[in-house]
């Protein structure tokens, strides 16, 4: 599933097209992606501007005056700013066309992403408690460490949390704890002040670091304009078990923790 550098990705790539231009009309080839599509994106969304091109967490927002729409990846979507009268492909479900002849055009084979409404003014159910943003200046050491008191759970699965800090999954958390020097097995509430802000600090950095290369490419993900994100060629730890620490040289370990597959190095995290 695209984590946060490739929502960010996207967002970035889709912005300059987007922001300001006004929505001519919206095609709903199916009427559900993950949930139904509801009736307001038909609706409302034709003849409002996009003021802008947020995100939150994983999840992309196009403002307008009266309401947002509400967009996820899933772990197969892509968005595309294409020409009007680009052929349709399998899996092209959703066409937002604009004002200038152009449109951005949702495609998702899983089905897993979805298409939502926020109305203007309020916070959309997946988006009330979510924690703050990693790049934020929120999220810092005294933050993980005040949050993590008397939490019994592997530190990894706490950092991936969405209540603790969003959009920090699975690959970027393995990656952020090798950098900090912190086994994922270790309980977040063992863990001391100094400790967590080398952690959040990792955090920041190789997030930052992922965005600058593109993301990762895994699976189905690939950036606006049709290229590979290159972040994958780069990581330490995700993905590599059983293959030598390039830190150390010596064979990296692996379990499941919090159902999802964990790499480290059991000499250099601690």
């Amino acid at each position: 599933m695209p984590e946060l550098p490739e929502v960010e990705t996207t967002r970035r790539g889709l912005a300059p097209h987007l922001e300001g231009r006004r929505v001519h009309g919206v095609i709903l080839r199916r009427p559900d992606l993950r949930w139904p599509i509801p009736d307001e994106i038909g609706a409302l969304l034709p003849g409002q501007a996009i003021e802008g091109v947020r995100r939150r967490a994983k999840y992309l927002l196009l403002d307008t005056a009266i309401g947002s729409a509400l967009l996820h990846l899933g772990m197969s979507g892509s968005l595309r700013v294409l020409p009007g009268d680009t052929p349709v492909r399998a899996h092209d479900h959703v066409d937002i066309s604009l004002d200038n002849g152009r449109l951005l055009r949702f495609n998702d084979p899983r089905r897993f992403g979805s298409l939502l409404w926020q109305p203007a003014g309020e916070t959309h159910e997946l988006l009330a408690g979510l924690g703050p943003e990693p790049l934020d200046d929120a999220f810092d050491g005294d933050y993980l460490f005040q949050r993590s008191r008397g939490r019994k759970a592997p530190v990894k699965t706490f950092l991936m949390d969405q209540g603790i800090v969003v959009g920090v999954g699975n690959i970027y958390a393995a990656e952020s704890l090798f950098m900090a020097g912190i086994n994922p097995l270790r309980e977040a509430g063992k863990i001391s002040r100094a400790r967590y802000q080398r952690l959040a600090d990792a955090v920041k950095q190789i997030l930052a670091y992922a965005i600058t290369r593109g993301g990762t490419t895994l699976r189905d993900f690939i950036n606006p304009d049709g290229a590979p994100g290159y972040f994958e060629q780069e990581l330490l730890v995700y993905g590599r078990e059983g293959e030598p620490c390039r830190q150390c040289g010596r064979l990296l370990r692996h379990a499941t923790i919090g159902q999802r597959a964990s790499v480290w190095c059991g000499y250099c995290q601690r």
